[in-house]
């Protein structure tokens, strides 16, 4: 079985980060999650949707127990995706803060989310960080230019309209069919360009 990794950042955008990982549970996929304590704090504000870092329940995201998804709380250093010797797909940051994107870029490791991504990172493995800022700073290029270069995938949370979206959901599965592809993961989200 292929093994991702999913962290939850505070930024705005926690919608993408749980269409993720309800479509995920549905296909052959192991899911490592991680959480920041700011994710937590998003996933309230924006959802309503209460979390407790040290009494995890995946139901609480995605409405349904999923043994296909292991999580590891943001401070535990030790887990096994704090290691090169974990082998994983990569990972995929959803929403990624601008504090999330500067600490991943600067090589510093606060919690697991960095570490997990750093990790990635030294290992070449594919890394897509879903930015949500607007505007973007001269700081925040110039750190996403630095991850770019090493390879991460920058991947904004900027939705397209060429599928003519008729609801929220559309949108929604627009960023996540974007997010699977980066993987080679075929999902029916979408109506693709050029498909009848």
């Amino acid at each position: 079985m292929k093994r991702l990794i999913i962290a939850i950042t505070g930024a705005s955008g926690v919608v993408y980060s749980i269409r993720l990982l309800e479509t995920l549970a549905q296909l052959e996929y192991e899911v490592h999650l991680t959480i920041s304590e700011s994710g937590v704090r998003t996933l309230w504000e924006e959802m309503q949707i209460k979390v407790d870092l040290n009494n995890f329940q995946i139901a609480s995201l995605i409405q349904r127990s999923c043994d296909k998804i292991i999580y590891h709380h943001q401070s535990d250093i030790a887990a096994a995706i704090a290691s090169g010797s974990f082998r994983t797909e990569g990972m995929v940051i959803v929403p990624c803060s601008m504090g999330t994107l500067g600490s991943i870029a600067t090589g510093i490791s606060r919690n697991l989310v960095h570490r997990a991504a750093d990790v990635c990172i030294k290992e070449r493995r594919k890394l897509v960080l879903v930015v949500r800022e607007t505007p973007l700073s001269t700081i925040h290029l110039e750190n996403m230019l630095k991850l770019s270069q090493v390879g991460a995938v920058i991947l904004p949370a900027a939705p397209g309209f060429y599928h003519l979206p008729k609801t929220l959901d559309d949108q929604v599965n627009f960023i996540v069919t974007k997010l699977l592809d980066q993987f080679e993961i075929d999902t029916n989200l979408i109506k693709r360009w050029g498909e009848s």
